[in-house]
């Protein structure tokens, strides 16, 4: 499912089912070492995902994936991926950087947000407008797309700035047509944050009881930090 999503430079693998006898690095061991069993059981089908993907592409799959302050996947320098999971799916997408800037993969059930939620994490705009589409798609939860939309932007935002990004700093127009999503990354958001990206495009589909979401950034799209992580991944 998720490589519909994606462009073609981009790596990906999927997993429905936690598969037996993976094995998590030392390294990465130690970092749910004291976790509930389902965090175990996410975090290495996701790493594994990790590592089948980095070696679809090509590259070593043999090295710890760590994680960064914030819970981001580390990548080697010159991969940039993303890693997702959400009950029955693990996932993860990688890419070479000198062809993709960054990005961002999100999966979700394919069920309405636990009340209260929609409001919480979108702008009143953003709530008018899947309202609208609730009315003329009333089969589709369009929330949860929005989210999960969200959380992509994140995915994508955070490599290419390391700054965080909040719900209301960015603002989501699906297209429900196409199968795309648009995101704007409001001004404060860039305010003080060097090249920083003013918005996203990205693709949505749902399949199998999941809403995937997904976003690729041409390296083209963002030279500047293109020429900044491409010199150091020589």
């Amino acid at each position: 499912m998720l490589e519909q999503l994606l462009a073609t430079e981009v790596a990906s693998y999927e997993l429905f089912t936690d598969p037996q006898g993976v094995r998590l690095l030392a390294a990465e061991e130690a970092l749910v070492r004291n976790s509930v069993a389902s965090r175990r059981r996410e975090f290495t089908t996701g790493r594994h995902c990790a590592r089948m993907a980095l070696a679809r592409l090509g590259l070593p799959s043999d090295r710890s994936i760590l994680s960064g302050q914030r819970g981001e996947p580390v990548w080697p320098a010159q991969v940039r991926g993303s890693i997702t999971h959400c009950r029955g799916y693990r996932a993860a997408a990688v890419a070479r950087v000198t062809e993709i800037a960054s990005v961002g993969i999100d999966a979700e059930p394919d069920e309405q947000l636990p009340g209260g939620v929609l409001r919480a994490v979108t702008l009143p705009e953003e709530e008018v407008r899947t309202k609208e589409l609730s009315r003329d798609f009333p089969l589709v939860h369009w929330d949860r797309i929005l989210f999960s939309a969200k959380e992509s932007v994140y995915k994508t935002w955070y490599p290419l700035t390391h700054r965080p990004l909040e719900f209301d700093d960015a603002t989501i127009e699906i297209d429900p047509a196409n199968g795309t999503f648009a995101a704007r990354i409001l001004p404060h958001a860039t305010r003080g944050v060097h090249q920083a990206p003013k918005g996203f495009t990205g693709r949505w589909t749902i399949q199998g009881g999941l809403v995937i979401t997904a976003i690729a950034v041409p390296a083209a799209a963002h030279s500047p930090y293109r020429q900044l992580v491409g010199s150091r991944a020589m």
